[in-house]
Formats: C-alpha cells, structure tokens, sequence
C-alpha cells in the first residue's frame, strides 16, 4: 500500500520565538531493557496471531472498509501524554486495524502545526487549542481541522523558581503580592500561543490578578526545553505538560505551584488531530487509527500497566527522561518539590470509560472564548458553529459505539473552574466578556 508521507520543503508560518538555551541532552546511563525483561511487549505478529479470525477479520475491516492506505505518520512532541500514540504503535494496536503507525518525534509545536497544515505528518498528538488557531488562521495558514477525539485528561502544570520561592512566592497569592511590591521584569513560558499551557498559565495568573500581558512578560518555549532555560534564569514561570514540571523538581530549581487538574479537574488537554482534508480522503484509515489510539489509551489507564508504559516512553527515542521522573506523576504520586506530598485522584488519564476521548463541543467552546478575551480573536463569532466545525463527533460516536465504548448523551456541558466562574457553553460570548481582567 502507498504511504501517505510527502516530502515536502520544510516552511515556517508564524514560527515560535527563537530560544536562548537548546535542550539539554539527558543521556540515561541506565535503562531498563523493557523489550527483553518485562516479556510484556509483544511483537506485532504475536499480538495478531493471539486473535481469533473471526476476530482478527472484522478488526482488519476488509473489503470496503479496509484502510485506503496502511502507512501513517502521527507527530508527538516529548511529553508523557503521548503515551497513546507511542503504544498503538509499541504494542501493535495499529497492525490489528491493518495500519502502520509511524511515531514521529516533533521538535515544537510551531513544527506540529505546520507539518499537519502541510500534510508532511497525516495525524499528531497535539494542543487542543492550536487546532482551532490552525483552523481560523491565527498566526498561520488558515486550514480547515478536525479534532478525532481527546488523548488525556490532566497532568500539567505550573512550575515558578527557586528563586521565587527564595523571596516568598509560593502560590498565586504570593505571587500577586510580590510581582505588585517588588517591581522587575517577569518572564513566564508557555508552550504555543494558542495552546493549552498559554491558556492555563494565563487563566491561573488573571485569576490572582496577574495581567499576563501587562504585568508580566511571556514567552513561548518547546516543552523539552523549559528546565534548561529555567536553570540558567531565563524565566521565573513555565507552564508545561509532564515530565517537565517533575523534572524541575528533580533537578532541584523549581517547584510546583499548581497543577492544571486543580485549576480544572478533568480538563481536556491534548486530542488526535488532523486536517478535514484527511478524514474526507482517507475516512477508513481515519477510523482504524482512531480505534489503535483506543486501545491503547485503555491499556494505559489500566494503572498496572503504568510502570511498565512510563519505562516505554522515557526511552530516548520518544520522551527522553529519567524513569522516576515520568512514572511518578503517572501513578499520581505527586511531591510538589516544596514539602508537600500526596497521592492525587486526578491524575492523568487516558480513557476513563471514555470520558477522556469524547470530543464535547463544548470544550472547543470554551477555548475560543479564551482566544477571544485574549485578544486572539478581534470579534466575537458563533463559537458553537466553529466547534462543531472541528470536533468530530458524529465520527468519534460511530468508532466508540462501535467498540462497545460509553458515548455522553450530550456533547456539550457547563463546567466550573477553580475561580468558582461557571462556564455556560450556551452563554459564551458573556463569558469571554466577563473576566475583569483581559487583554
């Protein structure tokens, strides 16, 4: 079967700015060999040779319904909730919906965003907001999107430095009162301007009174990154997608001081997205890659596989990172590098009885209200509209009932931050407007 790769002249639209530090390296001097010692990872063949044919027929969908091409590139970008990508493809999900997931580690999201736009990568784990800023042409090439379904829940962060810590900030009151009396230049990161981490960065500081824009600096810093700039001072704030967070602590030159689940328990975070192009053309393999992404997001939230899938990932072909650092906060051990430790019930997840997937319009909704009382959108526009634009969820409905996976009876819902502010999807141009503090 043909491969859907194009080789393609690299481009740039609307490119990140440029980083003082590269990423450190982190060579692993020791590794556990999880192919040979586990003897849980199965070689494609053996995983197919272990379903019956009458099973393994249906999975493979012959006929009209086989994949029009076997071949997919899908982009990931080093951070544990690529963990669904990474493990379609380890354990061979892929191969029982005769697909050929090829992981293809990106170098930002800036490059994520202009490879699906260009076509040189057919499917990406990836922001859930930059799938709308592609899909409305903010800051890029206008392309119409599709969202196939959410890959996690949960498992962000915000991390501020030691030496913010040193002079009293250790929360986002403490924060507010140092950055108002003890004035300086403030540099916060985040990771793409339409992306989740710049949404939750700025929800969480506005909340405590903190003008992203205004009273402080932000910049934009790939995930692997963020530690290596900290550590030689060159922003006092990230806020970013595990390890990285973990890793500052580990590296002792920062410390948590919230996480994402506690600004919004259960928020949706990265999805499975490509261009509508893709779904049009290739609606087969669309799905069958939906349902390899599936089973693995299954697979990962069965917490006794966790260990075992944080040993996969922190390999140096995908995430690079010690062990420890990832499996931590994926078995939802959480020491937030200032004293407190504790086990959180909101840790990442994967699945969750298909809570995790599901596309709801309403998320899409809420962040676009966002890019508009940031000043990313100029006007407000019929928001519900654009979401059903781009979350597919007619098709993610078909592939989960399909699969015997639970589909919500409604796909939109209210939701209620850590601010207490209630979210009403119906309401949305009232909301964006309704934030005192704004762009």
């Amino acid at each position: 079967m043909e491969s859907l790769k194009t080789v393609l002249p690299s481009a740039t639209l609307g490119n990140e700015p440029s980083v003082v530090v590269q990423t450190e390296v982190v060579e692993q001097t020791s590794r556990r060999d999880f192919m040979k010692q586990t003897g849980v990872m199965l070689s494609a063949a053996a995983v197919m040779s272990m379903v019956p044919m009458g099973t393994r027929a249906a999975a493979w969908a012959g006929g009209s319904d086989a994949p029009e091409v076997s071949n997919v590139t899908v982009g990931f970008i080093p951070l544990t909730d690529c963990a669904s990508i990474v493990m379609a493809h380890e354990l061979g999900f892929d191969k029982k919906y005769g697909l050929n997931i090829t992981p293809s580690k990106e170098a930002s999201w800036a490059a994520v965003r202009d490879k699906l736009v260009l076509g040189e990568l057919d499917a990406s784990h990836v922001l859930y907001g930059l799938m709308y800023g592609a899909h409305l042409g903010i800051g890029s090439q206008k392309k119409d999107m599709a969202i196939l379904m959410g890959l996690n829940h949960n498992g962000q962060a915000i991390t501020l430095s030691n030496a913010l810590r040193d002079k009293g900030a250790v929360n986002g009151e403490t924060l507010k009162k140092l950055v108002d009396t003890d004035k300086r230049e403030y540099t916060f990161a985040q990771t793409f301007p339409t992306g989740t981490h710049a949404m939750w960065l700025y929800y969480w500081l506005g909340a405590h009174g903190i003008n992203p824009f205004s009273d402080v600096k932000n910049i934009v810093i790939p995930p692997p990154q963020m530690v290596a700039n900290m550590r030689v001072g060159n922003m006092d704030g990230f806020c970013v997608g595990e390890p990285w967070n973990a890793r500052a602590i580990y590296d002792k030159i920062g410390f948590t001081a919230t996480t994402t689940q506690a600004i919004w328990k259960d928020h949706p975070e990265k999805v499975l997205g490509t261009t509508k192009e893709f779904t049009e053309k290739y609606p087969n393999t669309t799905r069958a890659m939906m349902r390899a992404v599936l089973d693995a997001s299954k697979h990962i939230d069965t917490m006794s596989n966790r260990a075992k899938v944080s040993d996969v990932i922190a390999s140096k072909s995908y995430v690079n990172a010690p062990d420890p650092v990832i499996e931590g906060r994926m078995l939802g051990n959480y020491d937030d590098g200032n004293g407190k430790t504790w086990k959180d019930p909101d840790y990442m997840k994967f699945y969750n009885d298909g809570q995790v997937n599901f596309p709801y319009y309403s998320h899409g909704v809420w962040f676009l209200t966002q890019f508009r009382r940031w000043g990313l959108l100029k006007q407000d526009i019929d928001y519900l509209a654009v979401a059903k634009q781009v979350n597919q969820v007619a098709l993610y409905s078909e592939v989960a009932k399909s699969m015997g996976i639970p589909v919500p009876s409604s796909d939109t819902k209210t939701e209620k931050l850590f601010d207490g502010v209630i979210f009403d999807p119906a309401k949305a141009a009232a909301y964006a407007s309704g934030f005192k503090i704004h762009a």
